[in-house]
């Protein structure tokens, strides 16, 4: 049985682990990880979002509700879920910290602020992509991200490194993926250290975001459309917070080096 939003953000506020209870299985957990039904599940949580957000009321609490919307589709789909180090997101919780964390999916863009924001304030750096259209786009809009157009890396280096530090410093964290682009395999190489170059410049800490979200699969044409396969456990596990000593570059291989670790871990369970 999910449990219910109250009680899932009370976990994510005062636990430092979540697991989802006895998965579903059976015939209507299959229809619901059908794509079809899967998705206009979806597509109905993402409208909910947008029309609020287009009305310029979609607050904290709407994001986190609709979070926990998709939290409990997946899991009402036969999915499960294993979080950990969710008390790693209580440091100093007024205090602006970089979340740097590799990316396979849509899965953790729409699943995360239901962990972090009911922890500390927090918005994304995100693909100029990602905040267009009156749906999705009005979504993050909404939500100030920091925007990149990925064409001139020289400008989105400024453009990350300025904003990012006004919003740190506000007291706002801020979610990174260091990636080009979404991977089931992590590679370091294509890991790259903005975001460790965004906290140094804030004088902020990181927290490094372990994820495994194959589970929701990226589409060959459009990538927030691929299958669902609730086989794979879906993983989050946040670090402890680092503070960034010197050029970074120590720090930057910690991340690297724990996010590896991580994904050979459940690979191998």
């Amino acid at each position: 049985m999910t449990k219910s939003h109250a009680e899932m953000i009370r976990i994510f506020k005062e636990e430092s682990a979540y697991g989802t209870p006895n998965p579903k299985k059976g015939f209507f957990a299959f229809l619901g990880r059908t794509k079809p039904l899967f998705y206009s599940r979806f597509v109905s949580i993402i409208l909910k979002g947008a029309k609020i957000a287009r009305k310029g009321k979609y607050s904290n609490e709407v994001w986190i509700d609709n979070s926990l919307d998709t939290i409990d589709i997946l899991e009402k789909a036969g999915a499960r879920f294993d979080i950990s180090g969710l008390d790693n997101l209580r440091e100093e919780p007024d205090k602006g910290y970089v979340i740097i964390a590799n990316h396979m999916s849509t899965l953790e863009t729409v699943a995360l602020p239901a962990m972090v924001q009911t922890n500390r304030n927090v918005t994304f750096i995100v693909k100029d992509s990602l905040v267009k259209g009156n749906i999705f786009g009005a979504i993050m809009r909404a939500r100030d991200p920091i925007v990149v157009g990925r064409k001139n890396p020289r400008e989105d280096l400024e453009h990350v490194l300025s904003s990012g530090e006004e919003i740190l410093k506000s007291g706002t964290s801020l979610i990174i993926f260091p990636q080009s682009t979404r991977d089931n395999r992590f590679d370091p190489k294509k890991f790259n250290s903005l975001g460790v170059k965004l906290a140094k410049r804030a004088k902020t800490k990181v927290i490094p975001l372990a994820l495994k979200t194959d589970c929701w699969g990226n589409g060959k044409w459009i990538k927030e459309y691929g299958r669902i396969d609730v086989s794979k456990t879906i993983y989050f596990h946040f670090d402890k917070p680092i503070d960034i000593v010197g050029n970074g570059k120590e720090a930057h291989q910690s991340i690297v080096e724990f996010i590896a670790k991580k994904q050979a871990a459940w690979a191998a369970s």
